[in-house]
């Protein structure tokens, strides 16, 4: 009785609402076939996209490109950022704590990768297939977006 009160009223009362952040999916086309910057995480060293809290005076797409920079050292072509998606993941705060957040995906072209940024020291980037992409990333959400790339925002 004591986990049914606890699963259907105290837990649900105690969960925070999901936390927003937005990405950076940045691509270029190299032979005709699309490959995607990755990152990897300063804590874990997991596979990621650049992404980020929203930024005072700046809209989703154009936080995304300064994530992108910011992470990964991308400088991008004029194309505006396209959002092509969302995922969700528990994102650890400070302390450990998961909290679920949304993630509103931006589609950025490359236009070159600086040697030196901001966070050069603490990542490590590469350039991978969406397949490869969607096989190094822990979120399924955000590997199925990989899957289902839609490829016309490329061309």
């Amino acid at each position: 009785m004591l986990r049914s009160l606890w699963k259907t009223t105290l837990a649900p009362l105690l969960r925070r609402p999901a936390r927003f952040q937005v990405a950076a999916l940045c691509y270029r086309l190299s032979g005709g076939v699309p490959e995607i910057v990755m990152i990897t995480s300063r804590e874990t060293g997991r596979w990621v996209l650049p992404k980020g809290w929203p930024k005072t005076g700046l809209g989703a797409g154009e936080t995304a490109r300064e994530e992108a920079w910011e992470e990964a050292g991308v400088t991008t072509t004029a194309r505006p950022p396209l959002r092509i998606g969302r995922y969700r993941y528990d994102k650890r705060l400070k302390g450990g704590v998961p909290v679920a957040t949304d993630v509103d995906v931006y589609a950025i072209e490359v236009k070159a990768l600086a040697d030196r940024f901001p966070e050069a020291a603490e990542r490590r980037r590469a350039w991978m297939a969406p397949d490869e992409a969607a096989a190094a990333v822990d979120e399924p959400e955000l590997a199925e977006l990989f899957r289902t790339l839609p490829l016309g925002i490329m061309t």
